[in-house]
């Protein structure tokens, strides 16, 4: 089992999940973070972390997510990324939800 980064993160890009990555699974793209199925361990401890709710186990993806899980086997074609940096907040991220 691995976890994959969803739609929800395009344009917003926050960044605390790989920040508590303990193997560095996640990597960066101008838009948005995948997460690499070949170093992500299963761990959970991003999934908490995504303010915007992006984050899913492949064993409990929504079925429109699904083709998610090819971009995601990509990431390994972008840097890796394991520090928060401020979020992008593109035009087509409508932030966190409201507390």
């Amino acid at each position: 089992m691995t976890y994959i980064v969803t739609p929800p993160c395009v344009e917003c890009k926050y960044t605390d999940c790989a920040a508590v990555c303990p193997v560095e699974a996640f990597h960066e793209t101008p838009d948005r973070l995948l997460i690499n199925p070949d170093t992500c361990i299963d761990c959970d401890a991003c999934l908490p972390e995504c303010p915007v709710e992006a984050i899913y186990s492949d064993m409990s993806i929504p079925a429109e997510y699904m083709d998610w899980l090819e971009k995601n086997a990509e990431a390994a074609n972008y840097p890796i990324i394991s520090t928060k940096i401020p979020a992008l907040m593109g035009p087509g991220c409508s932030g966190p939800p409201e507390a």
